[in-house]
């Protein structure tokens, strides 16, 4: 079981995300402060969750910890609009943020976005007969195997670990803005999704793995 540790000294959001994510097959420990999570760390987690506001010390001392000693993934809980928390976390080393307040669900489809992407958990993933071996960068459609640019890679990747959501067009620049040092643009986005649905799906004409959602963006089904 996947172990979160949870520093947040929020204890209204303390008690929802313990009760939503255990729910969601994830086991949760939290701590309020620097302290405690510093003590803490050596517990085997596989991903830590952290506010930037605690009641002691900081989240930035935290994150530096948590990269320095152990290498584990992490997600800031930055407060919406707080672009210096947001852009001090990157520099960090951060793996992503999500801005309060946020719905438990896009939470846990970023918990597991990050977890795949460095390798904690699932390396394989499986939809429409496509298979995806994120740990050796191999694609295969019903067993052939197919090869994608890094661009289109992390934008395969950024679809299928948010399966089930609708994807914005804005949402996905954010994503994929920095993949392989090329500047995407909304004129751009529309190319590499038409090249990645040409080598991905059965019928690119009428896809059924990426799936636009009229006037909204986009989906892959679950």
């Amino acid at each position: 079981m996947t172990r979160i540790l949870l520093v947040e000294d929020d204890r209204s959001i303390i008690t929802n995300l313990t009760d939503f994510l255990r729910g969601e097959g994830f086991e949760l420990e939290a701590v309020t402060g620097q302290r405690d999570a510093l003590e803490r760390l050596p517990g085997g987690f596989d991903l830590v969750l952290l506010d930037v506001s605690l009641s002691d010390g900081n989240g930035f001392a935290v994150c530096s910890a948590v990269k320095r000693e152990y290498g584990l993934p992490v997600i800031f809980l930055t407060a919406s609009g707080d672009e210096f928390s947001v852009v001090t976390g990157l520099e960090l080393g951060a793996d992503d943020y999500i801005a309060k307040p946020f719905r438990p669900r896009e939470l846990v489809s970023r918990i597991r976005s990050v977890l795949r992407r460095t390798g904690r958990i699932g390396s394989v993933i499986e939809l429409g007969g496509l298979r995806v071996d994120t740990e050796k960068a191999q694609i295969t459609k019903n067993g052939r195997e197919i090869f994608l640019s890094a661009l289109e890679y992390r934008l395969l990747l950024v679809f299928l670990n948010n399966r089930g959501l609708v994807l914005t067009r804005q949402k996905l620049l954010e994503e994929i803005w920095d993949a392989a040092g090329d500047f995407v643009n909304d004129n751009t986005l529309t190319v590499y999704i038409k090249r990645l649905r040409d080598k991905i799906e059965d019928d690119p004409a009428n896809p059924t793995i990426i799936r636009t959602v009229r006037g909204l963006g986009y989906k892959v089904g679950v």
